[in-house]
């Protein structure tokens, strides 16, 4: 088995927050995709009327979708001062933050 991690992050912003949330992630991610280990990572948000299969996150989430060459290399990320900076940059404007850690099955 792989030690390949993914990540969703599900990040929900005080209401109105999201674009300027994601402002700040989208300015931070070229540091996160250099980092060692990281093979991807973007935020994304749900598909205006993509149907009735569909069950949104709604205006003020978005998810990050990520994956790591293992648990070391997502350790080192979350520790990265780029991060940290983010982290204070954006801790105000969040009403909430779900971290999923999964691995292939």
């Amino acid at each position: 088995m792989s030690d390949m991690v993914h990540v969703i992050a599900v990040i929900t912003t005080k209401p109105g927050q999201r674009a300027t949330v994601l402002e700040i992630f989208n300015a931070n991610v070229p540091a996160v995709l250099a980092e060692d280990g990281c093979i991807e990572y973007g935020a994304t948000v749900d598909v205006p009327n993509a149907g009735p299969f569909q069950t949104p996150y709604g205006e003020d989430t978005f998810v990050v979708v990520e994956k790591w060459a293992s648990m070391a290399a997502l350790g080192a990320h979350a520790a990265a001062p780029h991060m940290q900076a983010y982290g204070a940059q954006t801790k105000d404007m969040l009403a909430d933050r779900k971290i999923h850690i999964m691995q292939n099955a």
